[in-house]
C-alpha cells in the first residue's frame, strides 16, 4: 500500500540537464516519486555547473517535478572560492523562497553543494519536516585529501561542526559505500539510521550495442580501433596521469585508442595529451549515454589514493550496465576494487604504476574479442544481481517515503 501523496522539497545546485551525475541521480529519484502520485518540488541553480555559461529556464515540470531554478549560484568550478561563493549564493536563496511553500513533508539533499546540508536542515526546521541526507561525496574531508586545506585550519573546523549537526538533525542518512559509510560514522554515529545503498547506472541493463550498430563509434570514426573510456568527471580525485603515461608508451599499436569523455578541472591534461590515440570529448547527452558508454571496449576508472570513502566512484556502473570490462587505476582498498574482487571482470593497477598499466593495455590489445566480450557480459550480470536502475532507484524512494 503506497503512502498518502506528500510534498517532497529536494535541494541540488545541479539537476538534469546538468550533466553532473549527483543532478542526473536526484532527478532520477524525483521523478519516480513523481510517479508515485507525491508533489515534488525541485530548487536548482539556472546555469551549468560545470559550464556556467549554459543557461537552463527558471521554471519547468520535468518528468512531473516542478523545477525552480535561482539566479547567481553557478559560477563554474574554475576555484574553491567561486565554487563557495556560488554554492553560498544558492542555499541562501533557496532558503529564503523554500521558506514560503506550503505543506513540505520533507526536505531531501546531496551535497551539491558541499553546504546545502545545512540549508535543508533549516528548511527542516522551519517546516517541521525531516531531513533526508543522501551523501555522495564527503567534505572537507576531500578538500583536505588533495592538499587545498589543512585539518586543522579554521575553514576545516567550522565545516566539520556543521556536518555533525546536519548528521545528528538528519531523520535518514544514505551513503553509498562501506568506507563512505566507515567515515561518516567517525564523525557521528549514525549507524542506527544510516543505509549503505550504492547509486545506480544512468541506464538500466539493456540489449548490449553491438559495435558495427553503434552511431557513435561511427560518428567517431572508432572502426577497428579497441577503445579504452574514460567517461565523467575529471577532478583530482581520479587522477589520470599513469594511464596517459602508459598510452604514450604503447605507440606502436595503431588500433588504441584512449577516449576521455566529459570535463572539469582535469580535462587540460587531457587536452594537453591530445594525440593519435588519446582523444578528447566533452559530456554527451543523457539521451546519448547508452551509445557513448558502448562504443568503448573497456572502461577506465580511476580512484585517488586518498579518496577511498570520500568521493565514490559511481562511473563504473555505467560501464558494467553496457557489459564492458573494467580497467581500474587505483589504491589497493575501494569500491571498485572490491567490485573486481567478485569477479574476473577486469584489471587494477596502482597509481603510478605506468609499467604495469602498460602491461594491461598490451594484454587488452591481445585478447580474443570473445574473452574480452565474456568479461563485460560477467560485469553486466554482476550488476544485474541488484535489479539494476529501476529497481535500486525504487529501493531508494522506500527510504525517502520511510517516516513522512
Amino acid at each position: 500500500m503506497r503512502p498518502a501523496p506528500r510534498t517532497f522539497l529536494f535541494l541540488s545546485q545541479v539537476y538534469v540537464p546538468d550533466p553532473a551525475a549527483i543532478g542526473q541521480h536526484l532527478a532520477d529519484a524525483a521523478e519516480e516519486l513523481a510517479r508515485r502520485g507525491h508533489r515534488v518540488i525541485v530548487y536548482t541553480a539556472d546555469h551549468g555547473y560545470d559550464d556556467p555559461s549554459v543557461a537552463y529556464p527558471r521554471r519547468e515540470v520535468v518528468g512531473g517535478v516542478e523545477v525552480r531554478r535561482v539566479p547567481l549560484s553557478s559560477f563554474g568550478k574554475s576555484s574553491i572560492p567561486v565554487r563557495l561563493i556560488g554554492g553560498a549564493l544558492f542555499v541562501l536563496q533557496t532558503v529564503l523562497r523554500a521558506a514560503f511553500v506550503k505543506r513540505v513533508d520533507a526536505v531531501v539533499v546531496s551535497t551539491s553543494p558541499p553546504m546545502g546540508a545545512l540549508g535543508a536542515v533549516t528548511l527542516g526546521l522551519i517546516h517541521g519536516a525531516p531531513v533526508k541526507y543522501w551523501v555522495m561525496d564527503v567534505n572537507p574531508d576531500q578538500t583536505v585529501a588533495l592538499g587545498k586545506a589543512g585539518p586543522r585550519s579554521l575553514p576545516v573546523r567550522v565545516f566539520d561542526v556543521v556536518n555533525r549537526l546536519v548528521l545528528r538533525r538528519a531523520a535518514d542518512v544514505i551513503v553509498l559505500d562501506r568506507f563512505m559509510a566507515a567515515r561518516i560514522n567517525r564523525k557521528v554515529d549514525v549507524s542506527k539510521k544510516l543505509t549503505v545503498m550504492p547509486p545506480w547506472p544512468a541506464e538500466d541493463s539493456g540489449t548490449v550495442v553491438a559495435h558495427d550498430a553503434n552511431p557513435f563509434r561511427k560518428e567517431q570514426r572508432l572502426d577497428g580501433k579497441i577503445v579504452i573510456m574514460y567517461s565523467g568527471n575529471h577532478g583530482p580525485s581520479n587522477p589520470l596521469a599513469t594511464i596517459i603515461e602508459a598510452a604514450r608508451r604503447v605507440d606502436d599499436d595503431p588500433r588504441l585508442v584512449l577516449m576521455f569523455v566529459g570535463g572539469g578541472i582535469g580535462k587540460k591534461q587531457v587536452d594537453a595529451a591530445v594525440s593519435d590515440r588519446i582523444r578528447s570529448l566533452p559530456y554527451q547527452p543523457r539521451e546519448a549515454l547508452r551509445h557513448s558508454l558502448a562504443a568503448a571496449d573497456v572502461h577506465l576508472v580511476t580512484v585517488g589514493d586518498a579518496i577511498p570513502g570520500i568521493v565514490h566512484p559511481s562511473k563504473v556502473y555505467g560501464a558494467m550496465a553496457v557489459a564492458r570490462p573494467i580497467f581500474l587505476v587505483g589504491p589497493a582498498e575501494n569500491h571498485v576494487a572490491d567490485i573486481l574482487a567478485a569477479a574476473d571482470i577486469g584489471w587494477h593497477v596502482r597509481h603510478g604504476d605506468v609499467d604495469g598499466a602498460v602491461r594491461v593495455l598490451r594484454e587488452i590489445l591481445a585478447m580474443d574479442p570473445a574473452e574480452l566480450e565474456a568479461k563485460g557480459l560477467r560485469a553486466r550480470e554482476l550488476l544485474s544481481r541488484s535489479g539494476g536502475k529501476a529497481a535500486s532507484c525504487a529501493r531508494f524512494c522506500d527510504l525517502l517515503e520511510r517516516g513522512v
